[in-house]
């Protein structure tokens, strides 16, 4: 395994822009949360920065879409083996700028790469259709073209995953882009696209803007009619304010925003298996994932033997630095998390739920909360409004399944649900009445580079991942042509 100094070391600092790393005057510290130093610092881009980056990829926006699909999926096929050959330095380095445990960067980087390998698979097989209309008086051809340049926005929380979803379909379309990584994981993003220059990409197909001030390369970016996608990842809110501003120049938008994820075990489910599906679903990334289960809802014939198997599980994890050895719980992203997660806790137990475990922040170096577990939460406690975003699993108890229903559905989110039951009738009753644009039954990981990432309602708009991941990436033209 290689030295973190040794890594930290290889990592570029600069602005990539145009196949050239540019260093700025202005600088932003990465920290490790699990200890509050500073791994190492990087380029602050400007406004002008982001002129430089778009112009870039405009240059080679017709050369790339002209670019034989066999020849840029060769190129992701080559970034994807690269990826592989380096995986312990990709999963590494995730933890150390984001904290997750070793073993779950790992998983990171096989998740990571599968989007590379997907779509280096789909960027040959972007098809269209041909045929005599309806009345006989044409020939209708359907064919797909790239988009254009696109602005992809990353969160921090999968610095790797979040990357390669958003790049690879991108560039198997035939489009340039300019990607923009959350300033607190950059390092990731950063190390991504020296492994693109070493797969063949041409010089401006891809740039990265590190940046301590999102709106200065944001706006003007979506300012710029030259822009003609926008892909973002991150909280509703902010998503809200995006699309506002690419309505001006009606950019093609994806949104992949928070959620609110319910988690139902009927009185029939395998509970050995929705105890397991409920650490995997909650605890995974420490809790900060936008599919995080967010609200167990558990029948109140099983709810306490349920809490209780739970309990012991949680009170069994190892917390820490996400390097050593069998963590399971490593730190929060940064202080304010922390506090977040204290307070609603604090909330949910002044309005009437129990506390089993944990429940309180971890003193000393880093960004450390107890993973918690709390039952009997309340209607109107914050807990079941807000995306949690931490370590901490809340059960609400329910008597029917039309209970259940209403209590999954009441949230303006719909990224993805869970179910736990034995009954395969209720389980396609579940599929059809759950308002969410993903659901695990009788699983709690969903997330696959085959399948459609997305949700409904405030949860966001367009998907990732599987076939459709692609055509978000793509236009489509109608031509007329007269009949011979």
């Amino acid at each position: 395994m290689i030295s973190e100094s040794d890594l930290l070391a290889q990592v570029p600092t600069g602005l990539f822009i145009g196949g050239e790393w540019r260093s700025t005057d202005k600088t932003i510290d990465v920290f490790d949360p699990s200890t509050g130093a500073v791994l190492v610092s990087i380029a602050d881009a400007s406004a002008d920065d982001a002129k430089a980056a778009l112009d870039a990829a405009v240059a080679v926006q017709d050369e790339w879409a002209a670019t034989a699909p066999r020849t840029r999926s060769n190129i992701l096929r080559k970034a994807f083996d690269l990826m592989q050959e380096r995986r312990d330095e990709f999963a590494l380095l995730m933890t150390l700028e984001m904290g997750k445990p070793l073993a779950e960067a790992q998983g990171e980087v096989n998740y990571g790469g599968e989007f590379l390998r997907w779509f280096s698979e789909e960027a040959v097989r972007i098809t269209g259709r041909y045929g005599v209309n309806p009345e006989g008086t044409g020939r209708t051809i359907v064919s797909q073209h790239p988009v254009g340049p696109c602005y992809l926005i990353t969160p921090w929380n999968f610095p790797l995953a979040m990357a390669t979803r958003k790049i690879a379909p991108a560039l198997a379309a035939g489009c340039t882009v300019i990607v923009k990584p959350a300033s607190l994981t950059p390092l990731t993003t950063l190390y991504f696209a020296k492994l693109l220059e070493e797969a063949g990409l041409p010089a401006g197909v891809v740039n990265v803007l590190t940046t301590s001030s999102s709106s200065a390369v944001t706006e003007p970016l979506l300012d710029d009619p030259r822009l003609r996608k926008l892909s973002f990842t991150g909280s509703t809110p902010v998503g809200q304010k995006l699309m506002q501003q690419a309505a001006k120049n009606v950019l093609r938008t994806s949104m992949e925003l928070g959620g609110n994820a319910p988690f139902v075990v009927f009185d029939d489910a395998d509970l050995d298996a929705a105890v397991e599906g409920a650490l995997a679903a909650k605890f995974r990334n420490i809790g900060q994932a936008c599919t995080a289960a967010n609200r167990f809802i558990v029948h109140e014939s099983v709810a306490e033997e349920f809490a209780r198997r739970v309990t012991e599980r949680v009170k069994a994890f190892r917390i820490g630095r996400g390097t050593e050895e069998g963590v399971t719980i490593g730190p929060l992203i940064d202080d304010r998390a922390v506090t977040k997660a204290g307070e609603l806790v604090d909330d949910a137990v002044a309005k009437g739920a129990t506390l089993l475990t944990g429940g309180s922040a971890i003193g000393g170096d880093g960004s450390f909360y107890e993973p918690t577990v709390i039952t009997d939460v309340q209607t109107g406690s914050n807990i079941l409004r807000e995306e949690i975003f931490g370590p901490v699993l809340a059960i609400v108890p329910f008597s029917n399944e039309a209970d259940a229903i209403r209590l999954a559905n009441d949230t303006e989110y719909g990224l993805v649900s869970y179910v736990f039951t034995q009954d395969l009738a209720r389980g396609q009753r579940m599929i059809d009445k759950l308002e969410t644009g993903m659901m695990g039954l009788n699983v709690g990981v969903i997330s696959n580079a085959s399948a459609p990432f997305g949700g409904v309602k405030q949860s966001g708009i367009g998907r990732e991942g599987g076939f459709e991941g692609i055509h978000e990436y793509l236009s489509t033209k109608y031509t007329m042509t007269p009949v011979s």
